[in-house]
């Protein structure tokens, strides 16, 4: 009976082990030097045989064959070494499965929920975080979905024990999905299934704008009891936060920047935008960045240009806007290809290291942690990898070595265990 019961026991241990993530790595503990590697900066430049030192986390030195090594060495002749890539509006680490509610954190019931905050719900032993990292995805700004206003952001690096060491930059930003002025029948209501106007759009955004001067009123108060909602919209005010605005018709953006500027929002960024391309000049006026949705999708409308969502990155960057990608509209899992969106856009005219930008530099820039991420410079973390090949390609993109803040990260996943374990099946067959 002991017996049986120790082999149950031992089997439910090795179980649970083959699904566990890999262990979180060390703090750096030793400078590490990349030596001969065409090194993309993240800003538009590339330095051909270039050198990169780093040490405590922090890159010291960059340049090139010159640049004294110091402490390990990385031979990287012929390889290539990128910023770590920044996932934007990502539900990653709220859901597992879609399908299984317990695993699913990405929204709850209401639809004024600005005190609703991401960190703490966020899943740091994910599966579907971890495979982000085989293709160069190294941070994220994890983005709860759901209601009118969804939640508050956080930008997590995506190698971590536990939510709190996974914070790069809490409580960045609060999400507001404006309504639309159009909508779908619903045709469960018997109504036609085509476009038709919303009745309740100015109600919908009356009752937004009242709820933002509610919150605005309560911050130059001393109230006598805490309004949570109320209280986590401060930031908005005082520019310690961004309001991030998912919204892609014409009108739905100007009508949501304008409010949001007009009461008082320091800082706002559209999500989406589908038909931003129609009003740059309105959006460069009110410094608005765009995190574009990703360009792997189909027009929308009967009357869009058939390659409208592949080149519409392009069309806002040629306008002089602020532009990053993001995946929230599309399955979690896919956020992985978010360097092979940017890819594609070479396809469209972008220039390779521009393109680049989208998914490094700029999403850094919008989320407000350019002094430490997004490009390779001397003073910033050491959060990068090198890849065999072109990143943005993905028959080329094969990691090597990647970092967090100096730590050598794991680049073992569920998947690859599963490839390592089946591909003996089928070799020679």
């Amino acid at each position: 009976m002991k017996k049986a019961l120790y082999i149950s026991i031992l089997a439910l241990g090795i179980t649970f082990q083959g699904f566990n993530q890999q262990t979180p790595a060390p703090k750096q503990s030793e400078p590490i030097t990349i030596q001969d590697a065409t090194v993309h900066v993240g800003n538009g430049e590339v330095l051909e045989n270039a050198t990169i030192v780093f040490e405590d986390g922090k890159i010291v030195a960059i340049g090139d064959k010159s640049t004294p090594t110091k402490g390990r060495i990385l031979a990287a002749t012929g390889k290539h070494v990128y910023p770590g890539f920044i996932a934007t509006a990502s539900k990653l680490g709220l859901v597992e499965i879609d399908a299984v509610r317990a695993s699913d954190d990405q929204s709850e019931l209401g639809d004024l929920l600005p005190h609703v905050r991401s960190q703490i719900a966020y899943n740091a032993e994910s599966k579907v975080v971890e495979s982000m990292r085989p293709n160069g995805v190294l941070l994220g700004q994890i983005t709860p979905n759901g209601g009118r206003i969804s939640g508050t952001s956080t930008i997590m690096q995506f190698d971590a024990w536990n939510w709190e060491d996974a914070t790069v930059k809490v409580d960045d930003g609060i999400h507001l999905n404006w309504p639309d002025s159009f909508r779908r029948g619903r045709w469960w209501m018997g109504e036609d299934r085509g476009y038709q106007p919303n009745k309740e759009y100015q109600k919908q955004v009356s009752e937004v704008e009242t709820f933002i001067q509610n919150a605005a009123a309560y911050g130059k108060d001393t109230p006598k009891e805490v309004n949570a909602p109320f209280a986590a919209m401060q930031g908005l005010f005082n520019g310690s936060q961004k309001l991030y605005i998912t919204a892609n018709g014409e009108k739905e953006i100007i009508d949501a920047v304008t409010m949001a500027l007009k009461n008082g929002m320091k800082h706002v960024v559209l999500v989406g935008g589908y038909h931003a391309y129609k009003i740059t000049d309105f959006l460069k006026e009110n410094n608005v960045a765009v995190l574009v949705r990703a360009p792997h999708n189909l027009p929308q409308f009967d009357d869009d240009d058939y390659d409208l969502p592949y080149k519409l990155p392009k069309l806002l960057s040629d306008a002089g806007l602020v532009v990053a990608i993001q995946n929230a509209d599309e399955a979690v899992f896919q956020t992985r290809n978010l360097p092979f969106y940017a890819g594609h856009l070479v396809g469209q005219g972008m220039k390779k290291e521009q393109a680049l930008q989208l998914i490094t530099l700029n999403p850094a820039k919008i989320l407000g942690i350019d002094d430490a991420y997004g490009t390779l410079e001397v003073g910033k973390s050491a959060t990068l990898f090198i890849s065999e090949g072109d990143a943005l390609d993905m028959r080329t993109n094969q990691l090597t070595h990647a970092f967090i803040d100096g730590r050598a990260i794991s680049l073992e996943t569920h998947q690859t265990e599963l490839w390592k374990r089946y591909k003996g099946k089928y070799e020679g067959e």
